[in-house]
């Protein structure tokens, strides 16, 4: 789910934000379909990934809002809405972190692909039924969801290449309950089975699902807070650590892949 650098007004101010009521969205399967046709046409199609999601989302970010609010530091993040995209892209606090750290790795991360925070905020955006920008408090944690995609790169040890992007998806589906990243994963899974490398490419988005059961739940952290510590203290801390399939794959193979988000 990688996007291109955009452009720096892409800063929202809290105050035009439009009012929305974001009732349950209704479930989209043949939408979501036809947009993953056109994600396995065209794997930069960035904004069919938000095409899936926002026809698969169903009550998933309604449910995921409401867990955050039964944890102590989930219903402290919700209490002070920080718009992590705006966080992410202050260029000057991430080289002020230390080297070695959360921080510093996502900056490394960004810096080697050409990406920037608000590159996915500008692809969300021009899926024409979404309302991730309103006001309202679910759309503040589909944002947050949203904008930690990268981060979760760097926690999770998988690249921005098919099969790691497929693998943050999978990741992400135990995390967020949200279909769309099962349909994708599923998508990328059944790709690497049928091409048959002789790696274990399917195996690897489904042991990256079950990391994603596996590991502590990451939406309600404190990021900002979290950036600041050193990367592999992190992981192990949120279960993340050790090997994975995904580093067993040739480099060159986990591009091949026609699939990714």
């Amino acid at each position: 789910m990688t996007a291109e650098l955009m452009v720096a007004d892409a800063k929202f101010d809290p105050q035009t934000r439009t009012p929305s009521r974001l009732r349950p969205r209704r479930v989209e399967p043949l939408r979501a379909l036809r947009a993953l046709r056109r994600l396995i046409a065209d794997k930069e199609d960035t904004t069919q990934v938000f095409e899936i999601m926002n026809a698969l989302a169903g009550r998933s970010v309604r449910r995921g809002y409401e867990k955050m609010l039964e944890q102590p530091e989930g219903a402290r993040q919700a209490y002070m809405m920080v718009e992590l995209a705006d966080r992410l892209h202050d260029r000057a606090w991430l080289e002020s972190l230390p080297q070695g750290t959360v921080g510093r790795a996502y900056l490394d991360f960004i810096d080697e692909r050409n990406l920037s925070a608000y590159g996915l905020a500008g692809e969300s955006r021009k899926v024409a039924d979404s309302e991730i920008e309103a006001a309202h408090p679910y759309a503040w944690y589909a944002r947050r969801l949203r904008d930690v995609h990268d981060l979760w790169h760097v926690l999770t040890g998988y690249r921005t290449d098919a099969l790691g992007e497929a693998c943050v998806v999978a990741f992400s589906l135990p995390q967020t309950r949200s279909a769309g990243f099962g349909l994708i994963a599923a998508g990328v899974a059944i790709e690497a089975a049928r091409a048959r490398t002789g790696h274990p490419c399917a195996r690897a988005v489904l042991q990256a699902w079950l990391r994603g059961r596996r590991a502590a739940w990451l939406p309600a952290l404190d990021y900002e807070a979290l950036m600041s510590v050193p990367l592999e203290q992190a992981r192990a801390r949120l279960g993340l650590s050790g090997p994975t399939l995904y580093d067993r794959i040739p480099v060159e193979l986990r591009n091949s892949l026609l699939v990714a988000a």
